[in-house]
């Protein structure tokens, strides 16, 4: 059996963790298989959007602790690099050129959270709960650090690292860590709603915009952050993509990225 499913659905490649025996723990295999399909994805024109999702009972529960254990005799510098395969793991959810949409249900614990952190959207059904517990059992939230601190703001952050405390979906939501929150019976409408969404924008365009957002995410607002916006902007505006999307609003028809394929 996998333990990393692919599914398409339109335009969107489903990503579904399949270690449900486990509650989908991160281990080498799976990790390295998500990485494997965020490669072959970025490659695939027709896959516009990637959805993240668990099978079974939760969407994960972190680090396989079977493994950390075996890890704490690792030699420093294998430490080292096998800690160093998760950070770039989650760099490349978060750089990914295309929109990734946390879907989540049941826990999303550690390394689980910190997958949805490094997600572009969260969705998360009611039932939903986070929590990083690593400060309980001696570990250290570190990797995911970065992604949780812009995801849900310094302070807030501050207190979920440290307590090691639950998150209800519904209070993840209020805090503005996840971006929706629905019924069980709602959830994949909801994310297929956001990927229809998605879908109408240009794949260059929504590329250029998450890079845009890196840049200026807690930039200081300066003559020079506007003369590189200005830039970009430009740069947008003379390319064939605003060409087509401008005449295709100017014409009242779709722009050609939204014709289906084949």
């Amino acid at each position: 059996m996998p333990v990393l499913e692919i599914e398409r659905r339109g335009p969107a490649a489903w990503l579904w963790l399949n270690r449900p025996d486990v509650r989908n723990a991160l281990n080498e295999e799976l990790t390295g298989a998500i990485g494997e399909a965020f490669a072959a994805l970025e490659k695939d024109a027709t896959a516009r959007v990637v959805v993240l999702a668990g099978r079974g009972q939760a969407f994960c529960a972190g680090g396989d602790l079977g493994r950390m254990e075996k890890a704490a005799k690792f030699t420093q510098a294998r430490a080292k690099k096998d800690a160093g395969r998760f950070a770039g793991l989650l760099y490349r959810i978060h750089t990914f050129p295309k929109p990734v949409i946390a879907r989540v249900h049941g826990p999303a614990f550690a390394g689980g959270m910190g997958l949805v952190a490094a997600s572009d959207l969260i969705v998360a059904c009611d039932e939903a709960e986070f929590c990083l517990p690593e400060t309980k059992i001696g570990l250290v939230p570190a990797m995911i650090s970065p992604y949780l601190v812009r995801a849900m703001g310094e302070q807030q952050a501050r207190r979920y690292m440290l307590t090691g405390e639950r998150l209800a979906a519904r209070e993840a939501q209020r805090l503005g860590f996840a971006h929706e929150c629905v019924p069980m019976a709602e959830l994949d409408d909801c994310v297929g709603k956001m990927v229809a969404r998605l879908a109408q924008a240009g794949p260059q365009a929504l590329a250029s915009t998450k890079k845009l957002l890196s840049r200026v995410a807690k930039s200081a607002i300066t003559p020079r952050l506007g003369a590189q916006t200005a830039a970009v902007l430009a740069e947008a505006r003379a390319g064939a993509e605003a060409g087509e999307g401008i005449r295709s609003f100017l014409e009242k028809r779709k722009p050609a990225w939204c014709e289906p394929k084949g």
